[in-house]
C-alpha cells in the first residue's frame, strides 16, 4: 500500500487546485489499489506464485502513473520523453527476485 501514498498526495493537491475530475480519478485509483492489494495478498493465495499476485497491484500502479501524467496536462506539458520512463525498470525487480516463490515456500517443513 505504501507504493500508492503518492497518489493520495496528488489527490489532495488536485482537489486544492479545483481539479475535481483528476481528484476523483485519484480517489478511484486508491480504492482499486486497496482492493487489489487486499484481494491479492500472498497469504490469501498461498499456493500461487508471487508474479501472478503482483500483476494486479502493478497494473494499478502503472494506471496511476498514466493518470498522474494526464492530470498534469500530458507528456508535452511535463516535457517528458521516453528516457524519463527508464526509471520504471528497477520497479520491476520483484518479478525477477520473488517471481517464482509462493507464500507456502516460507513455511517450515514438518517431519
Amino acid at each position: 500500500m505504501g507504493g500508492f501514498i503518492w497518489v493520495l498526495a496528488l489527490v489532495v493537491v488536485f482537489l486544492f487546485q479545483q481539479k475535481v475530475l483528476a481528484g476523483l480519478g485519484g480517489i478511484l485509483l486508491i480504492g482499486v489499489a486497496v482492493f487489489a492489494v487486499h484481494q491479492l495478498a500472498p497469504w490469501r493465495h498461498p499456493n500461487t506464485v508471487y508474479w501472478k499476485l503482483m500483476l494486479g497491484p502493478y497494473l494499478v500502479f502503472f494506471l496511476s502513473m498514466v493518470w498522474a501524467v494526464f492530470s498534469f496536462g500530458g507528456t508535452e506539458t511535463l516535457d517528458l520523453n521516453w528516457w524519463n520512463f527508464l526509471w520504471i525498470v528497477p520497479t520491476l525487480g520483484p518479478f525477477g527476485i520473488l517471481g517464482n516463490r509462493k507464500w507456502k515456500d516460507g513455511e517450515s517443513k514438518r517431519e
